[in-house]
């Protein structure tokens, strides 16, 4: 090849999101995602295992795995109650074939939980979850999805970290599980989503969060281009 046709292809290349890595090209991670989940003290055992086999089913499904492959995705799992208590569960894993998304989907839905009985601090889950993405810092969109049934009852008010989330680049979606907290959907536009394209969605109780949260994280990986939801 020419050197003048070379350097046209390398454009062309890193127009389409492509970055050489020695002589190989590799796809940039468009989205580093944290999926953050409550094991505060409203959510009981059963409630619990909902949410980590309906993550795990909407990880398995082809649309979003798709969506993960072609996004040279990071993901990442944090599980939080109150203000002492956030932990990393799964630590960011790249995703760039099926299989991967499939042993992740695993993982997610063996996890035990770590906490049963604590408050509900959604201002300290974000300031957490935010330092996480140090790691990946080559992503071009930071993204922490909160899934809950309660408002924050506990430390730092989520309205709080705002400002910090939003210089970090960081957008806020969140999931809120209504029945347990009047209007939470609402609470959440208010309080816990950051971001210019951040966005909420409800799901009606936890029998509804399989599917909701099968539709927001095809939401989240694929590029946004309204705010609306």
């Amino acid at each position: 090849m020419k050197s003048q046709d070379k350097a046209v292809w390398t454009r062309h290349l890193l127009a389409a999101g492509v970055v050489y890595a020695g002589a190989a090209p590799v796809l940039a991670c468009d989205v580093a995602l944290a999926l953050t989940i409550d094991v505060s003290g409203s959510v009981d055992r059963h409630e619990y295992v909902l949410q980590m086999k309906g993550l795990a089913d909407a990880l398995r499904d082809p649309t979003v795995a798709d969506a993960l492959v072609a996004a040279e995705a990071a993901v990442t799992v944090v599980q939080w109650t109150g203000v002492s208590r956030q932990k990393v569960t799964l630590p960011w894993v790249r995703i760039s074939e099926f299989a991967q998304v499939g042993a992740l989907a695993d993982q997610v839905e063996a996890t035990p939980r770590s906490w049963r009985h604590f408050s509900t601090a959604i201002g300290s889950a974000l300031r957490f979850t935010a330092a996480t993405f140090d790691a990946v810092p080559d992503c071009t969109r930071r993204v922490i999805d909160v899934s809950g049934d309660g408002v924050s009852n506990e430390g730092v008010e989520p309205v709080l970290v705002h400002a910090q989330l939003r210089a970090a680049g960081i957008t806020v979606n969140g999931l809120a599980i209504e029945g347990s907290a009047e209007d939470l959907t609402a609470y959440y536009w208010e309080n816990v989503m950051v971001g210019d394209l951040a966005f909420v969605m409800t799901a009606n109780d936890f029998d509804d969060y399989p599917e909701r949260i099968k539709r927001k994280l095809l939401r989240e990986v694929t590029q946004q281009v309204s705010s609306l939801p």
